[in-house]
């Protein structure tokens, strides 16, 4: 995982917000770059909606079983799953 580099007393701008969601829904943010980052959220009309987005998105994928999909489902994510993995051994070398 990148770890977006921030410099202190600096604000936040909306690209650089989408970058940090991930992090700061896992609760890996420094305290300060979580401060930084919910003050953002304070002054921008649009990065809270995009958290609200991705947290529905986290709550409806952790409700979906192997039975709630079709097999040309199932086989596409297996699929998009080893071309990942692919990367990531590919990135590590």
């Amino acid at each position: 995982m990148t770890r977006l580099r921030l410099r202190p007393r600096q604000s936040l701008v909306c690209r650089q917000a989408v970058e940090l969601v991930t992090d700061y829904l896992e609760g890996a943010l420094s305290q300060t770059q979580r401060r930084r980052f919910e003050a953002h959220l304070t002054r921008c009309p649009d990065c809270p909606e995009y958290l609200a987005q991705m947290r529905a998105v986290i709550t409806l994928a952790g409700s979906i079983t192997p039975d709630d999909m079709t097999p040309r489902m199932r086989g596409e994510f297996i699929r998009l799953y080893r071309r990942w993995r692919a990367d990531e051994a590919h990135d590590s070398l």
